[in-house]
């Protein structure tokens, strides 16, 4: 961090150090070193009672809006961090203080495009309905309708706030990872930054407007699922404009009821819909974001994370699905090398597939089809990214939505099978896949493809004989294991140079005493010449120093 960022965040810094020592985290604080002082006047003694995990989870809920936030968007990096931690993580609730309308209101004003407050709303509540780390919401009126809308405001200052943090985490997992060896393999400042980007989409409510919108033009079953729609005209960055949802929490329905073996069946089905069928799916459909409408009809809300995945994505994770409920380790391996973006690493496939089946045995029994899909999937995801497998976030985002649909559903019906949803989404995008015109259709696109590279190839051949004629194509050679080469070859030359300069300097200052040149020490000794054996002999000791130092390679 920047000398000036100490400055500007000195007190966050020293409150944030505060809460990490009271939790437990005392050895990591002394590993990465924060600044002197910051350490001083903590005396409270770590707590023991919880896991790691838990402490983890309840230090980013001390630290408050932005940490929360910042802990669920890591749980949705299920490859990257043990399932423990990703489940914990998904527990994450932040205790936020609604603040006054009239601190709200110049962001509403603001964001509602020019119009007017009054000529927008009929009517508005300044009672915020809900309060979250990023936003309030509050109800209104639509003037233009009468329609009943829920209006979504930003809270002021919370970007600048959330930047100021963010740039604390980095700070954070900078030193984690240079100083830490056992958290080297996470990667944590490329993870922070990548969740910083992610955050900031987020923060756009535009990108929620549109969300929502794509999804309720492909929503076709809209008898049992439905999401309230958005405004676009009186919608902006820091304002969203949507229906006003009515329905019942999932808290608030008893388990076990009709209700609630229709909402587990309806929200279920609908996600694996979305996710196999539609490619565009909620990424975070907790408990928080549904409500259940009457006859079990399920609202989605809050459409600010969503995941997509292309038509070649979704065989593959059917695939994925298919081998995983067969207890096929194997196949599940064969399969993960498909999710692969890169090939840069070849993973040890034997050591994968014990470590799959060990899984499998732990979570899910392929013989009676009984288990915790969604924490299966979890473990997996991190099987893969311990072994170098490097995945698509938007897989991680399937395994943590199924983790919660699983979660949820199991909360409404404790009879909810996970794998029983998402069959008939599975069919029918197999029968999509095997059906003979989509087979056709396939290969008359890989047919003209690869026709038409044909045709290019002898364009391309010229054009590369044509710049090995012109004498402009360059190899260029890299011999791993030198990169330090010009560094020793530096130092060494630079000893030798002034090793040669002392030898000169004895020599000169050899023939300088010998023949008594002015001003003299005594009757024959010159001081020119006593000078010269004297700096000679400190270059000496220091290179000698130097050497025993450091080694005789630098």
């Amino acid at each position: 961090m920047k000398p000036f960022g100490w400055l500007t965040n000195a007190a966050r810094m020293r409150e944030i150090i505060a809460v990490l020592w009271r939790n437990g985290f005392d050895g990591f604080l002394q590993k990465i070193r924060p600044p002197s002082g910051l350490l001083r006047r903590l005396t409270p003694k770590p707590r023991s009672r919880h896991s790691l995990w838990e402490r983890i989870r309840i230090t980013l809920e001390e630290l408050g809006p932005t940490f929360v936030k910042f802990g669920q968007i890591l749980s949705m990096r299920p490859d990257a961090f043990p399932e423990p931690l990703i489940v914990e993580l998904q527990k994450l609730q932040a205790s936020v203080t609604p603040q006054p309308f009239s601190e709200m209101e110049p962001v509403l004003r603001t964001g509602l495009n020019g119009e007017e407050l009054e000529a927008v709303f009929s009517d508005f509540d300044r009672t915020p309905v809900a309060a979250a780390s990023v936003a309030q919401v509050y109800h209104a009126t639509l003037r233009q309708n009468g329609q009943r809308v829920a209006v979504k405001i930003q809270r002021p200052g919370v970007q600048k706030k959330i930047g100021a943090d963010f740039e604390i985490l980095r700070w954070f997992a900078h030193q984690a990872h240079q100083r830490i060896e056992a958290l080297q393999a996470y990667n944590l400042p490329e993870i922070v930054d990548e969740l910083g980007r992610g955050l900031e989409e987020e923060l756009d409510f535009r990108v929620e407007a549109h969300n929502v919108s794509y999804f309720l033009e492909r929503n076709k079953d809209s008898e049992h699922v439905t999401a309230p729609r958005a405004y676009i005209a009186y919608s902006s960055a820091t304002v969203l404009v949507m229906d006003f949802a009515e329905g019942t929490k999932i808290r608030d329905i008893e388990p076990g009821s009709p209700l609630a073996k229709a909402a587990a069946s309806n929200g279920a089905s609908s996600l694996f819909h979305q996710i196999l069928v539609d490619g565009f799916f909620h990424a975070d459909p907790h408990a928080g974001n549904v409500l259940v409408q009457p006859g079990g009809r399920i609202c989605f809300l809050d459409w600010g994370l969503v995941g997509q995945l292309t038509r070649q994505m979704r065989y593959t994770l059917v695939d994925l699905f298919e081998a995983f409920l067969s207890g096929d380790s194997a196949q599940v391996v064969r399969v993960a090398m498909d999710l692969e973006r890169s090939s840069s690493i070849y993973p040890n496939t034997r050591r994968m597939e014990r470590e799959i089946l060990y899984a499998l045995r732990e979570t899910f029994d392929p013989a009676t089809g009984k288990g915790e899909i969604g924490r299966a999937m979890l473990r997996l995801l991190h099987i893969f990214g311990e072994n170098g497998i490097e995945i698509a976030q938007d897989y991680a985002l399937v395994a943590k939505a199924v983790y919660t649909i699983e979660e949820t559903g199991t909360r409404l019906d404790p009879e909810f099978s996970l794998s029983a949803s998402f069959m008939p989404a599975v069919k029918k995008l197999i029968a999509q896949r095997r059906n003979p015109k989509a087979l056709l259709q396939n290969f008359r696109r890989t047919f003209a493809s690869g026709f038409s590279r044909i045709q290019e190839l002898p364009a391309e051949m010229h054009r590369v004989l044509r710049l090995l004629e012109s004498g402009r194509t360059t190899i260029n050679f890299q011999h791993r294991g030198l990169e330090d080469m010009d560094d020793v070859l530096n130092s060494a030359s630079n000893k030798l140079t002034i090793g040669l300069i002392i030898a000169a300097m004895i020599i000169g200052s050899s023939i300088i005493i010998a023949t008594k040149i002015p001003p003299l020490v005594g009757e024959n000794m010159s001081l020119l010449g006593l000078v010269g054996y004297l700096l000679s002999a400190m270059l000496g000791l220091w290179i000698v120093y130097n050497i025993l130092r450091h080694g005789p390679h630098k």
